[in-house]
């Protein structure tokens, strides 16, 4: 089923009515997701690897539609009062310094390790889904301020060289670090999270474009997508789908980690 799957997918015209839709369809389920959870980029490399491109052409070409999902909706967060311009723009610099570093990285290393990496990493950080938010707020929210020092910074940087080098995982890395550091609620973290990744996104992409990695026509399809989705997950409330949705990209990104280690072999 997955290989008939892939074969229509890599063999039907890009142009065509069916592989648009598609693009569309699904790069709006991810910047949904993307917006109220996470993760779900790994649908997005999944995507385009079904497609026929390499994992790092399918990284390079992701960030297109995340610079323009991320755009739309750090503006709906601002306008709702959410987003603090001052403080995400303290967490973004750090983020887009290390960015340039893990986005290059990306762009040279062979595909393989990338594919280990990846793999490897994102059922890690997928664990953060599934955080007790409420107890980790009783727990961290006295050891915390919205002060910036020399380690927040040190660990932002460090965030943003993976966030350079795959954006899977990225914002809630960003967002739970804005929320144990910064001592900030998470939805407040949340529209940090938004902003940061338009901050080092564009960093990463130029790196990207420079070593010819991206595909452009798929990549600006796809963004029209991943902006209806964003917007319409940055305004709407899904607190009884929020679990679901974190089983469901939990599902796929256990599945295609497992796939990126296993065709290794």
């Amino acid at each position: 089923m997955f290989e008939q799957i892939g074969t229509y997918l890599s063999t039907t015209p890009l142009y065509s009515v069916e592989i648009i839709s598609v693009l569309i369809l699904v790069g709006a389920f991810v910047g949904f997701i993307n917006t109220v959870a996470g993760m779900a980029t790994i649908i997005s490399y999944a995507l385009f690897m079904a497609m026929g491109m390499p994992i790092n052409i399918a990284n390079a070409t992701t960030r297109i539609g995340v610079l323009a999902q991320f755009s739309v909706t750090s503006a709906v967060f601002r306008n709702e009062g959410y987003l603090d311009l001052r403080l995400a723009t303290k967490v973004g610099i750090p983020v887009g310094i290390g960015a340039f570093l893990g986005a290059e990285f990306a762009a040279l290393l062979p595909t393989n390790l990338i594919e280990w990496v990846t793999g490897s990493v994102i059922p890690l950080i997928a664990l953060l889904l599934f955080v007790d938010k409420k107890k980790v707020t009783d727990r961290y929210e006295s050891l915390s301020n919205s002060n910036m020092t020399l380690w927040k910074y040190l660990i932002f940087f460090l965030i943003g060289i993976y966030g350079g080098f795959t954006h899977i995982g990225v914002g809630l890395l960003i967002m739970f670090g804005s929320f144990f550091l910064l001592g900030i609620d998470l939805l407040h973290a949340n529209a940090i999270k938004q902003f940061a990744v338009v901050i080092y996104t564009p960093i990463a992409l130029v790196i990207f474009a420079i070593h010819g990695l991206v595909n452009w026509p798929v990549a600006l399809i796809y963004a029209i997508g991943n902006i209806t989705g964003g917007y319409i997950a940055s305004k709407v409330a899904i607190r009884w789908g929020e679990r679901f949705i974190k089983v469901c990209v939990l599902i796929v990104v256990l599945a295609m980690s497992s796939w990126l280690i296993y065709k290794q072999f």
